[in-house]
């Protein structure tokens, strides 16, 4: 298991942690009370910062429990913090549901999952791209 430094900025924020040993997603924790009304949206500060290693980025990634019973969600989900970044790590939550949602200040908001990555060059081409099976089909081509 990798090692990431993690620094806390406030007495009170709870650090990622696996909620069973199987999990790919760390569970991420508010570091203040969230009151959304419907529609709405906010920067939620979970109160630490993290020194993720060059070749590996943070994906913050909805909690399925909170969507699916209020309607809560990560509006840039997944939001990927890379590892130059030393700032608060923060989740963008959005209220998709009816009702105003008040989550305490401690709450399980989002999950985390620290990937591996590879940069890329791109060349752009003179010529056509090679034909494929798929093709150029896309956006619900394969059925709803």
């Amino acid at each position: 298991m990798k090692s990431i430094k993690c620094f806390r900025l406030h007495a009170e924020a709870i650090l990622p942690s696996y909620s069973h040993d199987t999990d790919a997603g760390m569970d991420l924790f508010s570091c203040e009370e969230v009151v959304l009304s419907p529609g709405e949206w906010k920067k939620i500060g979970c109160g630490f910062q993290l020194e993720i290693p060059p070749g590996y980025l943070g994906a913050v990634a909805p909690r399925s429990g909170l969507a699916y019973k209020n309607g809560v969600t990560v509006l840039n989900s997944w939001g990927v913090i890379d590892s130059g970044y030393r700032g608060e790590i923060c989740v963008i939550l959005i209220n998709h549901g009816y009702n105003v949602i008040v989550l305490p200040k401690q709450s399980r908001i989002a999950q985390f999952i620290v990937l591996p990555f590879e940069k890329v060059n791109l060349v752009e081409s003179s010529t056509s791209l090679a034909e494929s099976d798929r093709g150029q089909n896309g956006f619900g081509s394969t059925g709803i």
